[in-house]
């Protein structure tokens, strides 16, 4: 089949397609499109006349490769395919299935006859033995499932219908969210089996066989109440004590545990607090967000959208793909949505909300925290609203095109 191109993420890459010195690792939550990124990768190289000789591509989850489980195995493979004395590249996809493979891997770049790229399981890979093992010599590069923009442009790349309405669009997109795999599927009975479905691999595949967990169904609830709750603050005090009031036994240090689990799985998403005057991180409570709404969806039978917290989500995620750092600010006694930083350390301030235009109130909520902002940097507020309104140099932008046009903050 051939492949829709995710062009924000190549960009990205292609700088370091050539450079040998440095291992490329591509994480993100599983089934976001990390194998196809990797193929998209290999058919640039060779438009640009890489020979297959020069390319070796390994998935270690296809049956050809299921007895390569050990370091020995791995750089065997690797040096059966080495027929060349040009620059190689090698891109192995699901490497955690190989024990002790940094080594192997770290030796291959240190040979300088390699350009590597490889692709795992999160929970493995973020664990700390990549960073410990190979710490200076490898970049991440995060993959996210479909924006809101890919969302719409992949369904025309497939000739799956799109409505002129982006509104029905964007409801669309929300219940759905942004699997790949999910637009090839027509009924959303099978959309939401299919990331049902992802849910189990990932407990299966990346989170049992990397860590123990003795009380599967007491995991599930953590994870359960986490996704429910996407959006609202959270501590890990709040989060015990929500648990034992529904009955379930736990201590704050298991708890601890099962967030960080579901943080390096990339189910959830962590966007800590930060205080504006202080300019310090805040402790305690902090905002959990999801890799991708469908996982709200799956969960749950109500098909209702809370379009405050979504919105929101939405925002997060994609602040996130456009590979900004992202937090909640704190100015005084308000509260800032997002706090975003570019990679050139510029910034913006972000306010969402479904509508201002019914609510006197609610516009000063929104305004009132980014007019307390004594810099220059861009403020936004966010909202559905088509009717926009100028107040003090802040600009009020439509949400769903600001999205689907894959506007930048700063």
């Amino acid at each position: 089949m051939v492949l829709y191109v995710r062009e924000q993420y190549l960009q990205r890459i292609r700088g370091f397609y050539h450079a040998e010195d440095l291992i490329k690792v591509i994480t993100g939550v599983r089934r976001c499109g990390k194998s196809c990124l990797m193929q998209m990768i290999a058919d640039e190289l060779r438009k640009q006349g890489i020979t297959e000789e020069q390319i070796v591509y390994l998935d270690l989850d296809r049956r050809e490769y299921r007895k390569v489980k050990t370091a020995d195995q791995l750089e065997k493979l690797i040096e059966e395919r080495n027929r060349t004395a040009k620059l190689k590249y090698l891109f192995i996809d699901e490497i955690q299935n190989v024990k002790e493979f940094e080594e192997v891997i770290n030796g291959f770049r240190a040979d300088g006859e390699w350009s590597i790229f490889i692709t795992g399981s999160n929970s493995y890979l973020l664990s700390g033995e990549l960073i410990t093992k190979l710490t200076g010599r490898y970049l991440e590069f995060e993959v996210f499932p479909l924006s809101f923009m890919e969302y719409e442009k992949m369904k025309a790349f497939y000739q799956k219908s799109i409505d002129p309405n982006p509104a029905v669009e964007m409801n669309r997109y929300i219940l759905e969210g942004g699997f790949p795999r999910t637009v090839l599927l027509d009924e959303m009975q099978e959309k939401r089996t299919y990331v049902q479905g992802i849910i189990q691999e990932i407990f299966e595949k990346d989170i049992r066989k990397r860590v123990k967990i003795r009380e599967k169904e007491t995991f599930e609830r953590v994870r359960d109440y986490l996704i429910n709750n996407f959006g609202g603050r959270t501590s890990i005090t709040s989060l015990y004590k929500a648990l034992k009031g529904n009955g379930i036994h736990i201590s704050k240090e298991t708890v601890s545990r099962y967030v960080k689990i579901l943080l390096d799985s990339k189910i959830l998403y962590e966007c800590p607090r930060f205080d504006m005057k202080s300019k310090r991180a805040l402790q305690g409570e902090k905002k959990y967000y999801l890799s991708d709404l469908s996982f709200y969806y799956a969960v749950n039978t109500d098909n209702t959208i809370q379009y405050g917290p979504e919105l929101e989500n939405l925002v997060f995620i994609y602040a996130k793909g456009q590979n900004y750092m992202v937090s909640v600010g704190r100015i005084g006694k308000l509260e800032c949505d997002f706090i975003v930083r570019s990679t050139e350390q510029n910034y913006a301030y972000i306010q969402v909300s479904y509508t201002i235009a019914n609510s006197k109130a609610t516009e000063e909520r929104e305004y009132r925290p980014l007019e307390m902002i004594r810099d220059n940097y861009p403020k936004y507020v966010m909202t559905t609203d088509y009717l926009l309104q100028k107040r003090n140099g802040i600009s009020h932008v439509n949400v769903l095109e600001f999205l689907k046009e894959e506007k930048r903050f700063c």
